[in-house]
């Protein structure tokens, strides 16, 4: 398959106004490897200024990052913070903002935090002082129960930025839920890098190998994992030929593997453990397919599932479920199936064993979605156009 997929074109730089100065804040971009869209945007022209946590503890991962600055054009303001490792109590030193403000001196500030955090409220607080719009970006596409503050801080923010970004189109829904009259646009927090995630990472495979499918992620109930084995089991009792590699790691790990190995399947499932970031590219251009089988629970709802533009832009197809802004991030109906429906899964995955051509147009189909929507250069590209329409408005 991998010699049937299209390679992505190189995103040339594009014009932009030579003094637009963006100041990012942000605790996402502590990690280097998330400010590749930072980079796109200072390669086009722009000046970035990066406002971040001095550390970040991350629970998930049982690790504190410290902030990193792989790419020189990104001007980084490391501070320490309050509250760190709480996304939406963190605070910074009350005038850790204004210092990078007057240091920095931007045209626009981008805050990506969401609507009702502290830092938000921070950044609006001091950004209508100096009188520099605000963009602000968030992921929420839950309708939380606010208290009385929150709700407050939230209308705060909402009246000090001239457009928030929505990172999914049921988020953008919520915000016009909750009152915000001013403009609100579709695209996520980060693209991918397509020169890290590449077609020619994958490696030639024999065309009688046992189609690989693929899952990267938690290893945890909400990600579906069951829905994946019990669909594997039907592919099983039709006689196909596959295997399934689960990269990741979770607290429901040990029930998922007691479910495969009731159902026979231990010789199909392979448990690969959890990948480091870094190791991701490696680890997907080993797979012909990735599976995204997320359901919703109550507390939460798949926001975008990143990994599906990774796998994208190494040229695979990718299968998702209807939970959250999946559907809209694979862009392929036939791709999709309704959360929790194993024999919904098990007949996709069963045309793309089977259907070698249709394989490869979906692998095309994928190719095309990271170029034109997903790669950091086409987000770094909308940002842009964004921010020159608010300064040239005024």
């Amino acid at each position: 398959m991998s010699q049937t997929a299209t390679t992505l074109k190189k995103v040339e730089p594009f014009n932009t106004l030579a003094s637009l100065r963006i100041l990012f804040v942000s605790h996402t971009y502590v990690v280097g490897v998330n400010q590749g869209k930072l980079d796109a945007i200072a390669q086009a022209g722009a000046e970035v200024g990066l406002l971040v946590p001095q550390h970040w503890q991350a629970p998930q991962w049982n690790k504190r990052f410290e902030a990193e600055n792989p790419y020189p054009r990104i001007a980084l303001y490391p501070c320490p913070i309050y509250f760190e490792g709480r996304a939406g109590a963190h605070f910074y030193p009350p005038l850790a903002i204004l210092k990078t403000i007057r240091d920095f001196k931007p045209d626009i500030i981008q805050v990506e935090e969401e609507v009702f955090s502290l830092a938000a409220l921070e950044v609006a607080f001091w950004a209508r002082r100096c009188h520099i719009p605000v963009v602000l970006f968030g992921w929420e596409n839950r309708d939380r129960q606010l208290p009385a503050p929150r709700r407050w801080m939230r209308q705060y923010v909402f009246d000090s930025t001239q457009t928030i970004l929505a990172g999914n189109h049921e988020g953008a829904d919520l915000l016009k839920q909750w009152g915000y009259a001013k403009p609100v646009e579709v695209m996520p927090q980060m693209g991918v890098d397509t020169e890290l995630f590449s077609p020619q990472l994958r490696p030639p495979k024999p065309s009688d190998a046992p189609l690989c499918i693929g899952f990267v992620g938690r290893i945890a109930y909400q990600k579906g994992i069951d829905t994946l084995i019990e669909a594997a089991r039907l592919l099983q009792q039709l006689g196909l030929r596959f295997q399934i590699s689960l990269c990741g790691s979770g607290s429901d790990e040990a029930q998922f593997k007691q479910l495969a190995h009731d159902y026979n399947l231990d010789d199909v499932v392979v448990w690969t453990g959890g990948v480091r970031h870094d190791e991701v590219p490696q680890a997907m251009a080993k797979m012909d397919v990735l599976v995204l089988p997320s359901r919703t629970v109550p507390t939460w709802k798949e926001q975008f599932g990143h990994v599906l533009i990774e796998a994208m832009a190494l040229g695979l197809p990718v299968v998702g479920s209807t939970c959250g802004e999946i559907p809209n991030v694979v862009g392929e109906p036939e791709l999709v199936f309704a959360e929790g429906d194993a024999p919904a899964l098990a007949s996709i995955l069963a045309r793309l064993i089977t259907d070698l051509p249709w394989r490869q147009a979906m692998a095309t189909h994928s190719l095309k979605q990271v170029d034109e929507h997903y790669s950091h250069q086409r987000i770094a590209e909308r940002l842009i156009e964004l921010w020159q329409s608010i300064v040239q408005a005024g």
